[in-house]
């Protein structure tokens, strides 16, 4: 009796271990998987973690959904995670995060793209800033 509860603690134990997880990125350190650069803007990073967890690190979200549109990613991707503009260095899930493009934003890879935790953030930013806001799906439409 005592070995079956060892040995379903230790599956359990495994199976817990293998679930797929973000680690923080090394700012200034990481270098992004798409374009190289070193990632030290912590208002426009993003993440993505694969299924069988491997993580790739970006400088900025349009290096990521750039990556994410030319390797077909969907199938791989467990987790995407992206920089909350208003909050740097706290992320957000990519697929529920707004965006919004405005040239009053410099993103480090030109797109004037960043992320805020919801639509009320977003329409906050665009009172005081000419732009639009996009989300998930639109993104990879107009990253394509």
């Amino acid at each position: 009796m005592k070995t079956k509860f060892v040995f379903l603690v230790a599956m359990l134990a495994l199976v817990m271990s293998c679930k797929p997880a973000a680690k923080e990125i090394g700012y200034g350190k990481d270098q992004c998987h798409f374009c190289k650069m070193t990632i030290v803007d912590k208002a426009h990073a993003a993440l993505l973690v694969t299924k069988k967890g491997k993580q790739y690190n970006y400088d900025a979200i349009e290096c990521m959904v750039r990556e994410y549109n030319r390797q077909q990613l969907a199938p791989e991707a467990a987790i995407m995670q992206v920089a909350d503009y208003n909050h740097p260095g706290h992320m957000l899930d990519a697929r529920t995060a707004v965006y919004v493009i405005t040239p009053a934003i410099k993103s480090p890879m030109g797109a004037n793209l960043s992320a805020v935790a919801d639509q009320q953030a977003a329409d906050d930013l665009l009172t005081s800033h000419r732009g639009e806001s996009l989300h998930w799906d639109q993104l990879l439409n107009r990253f394509k």
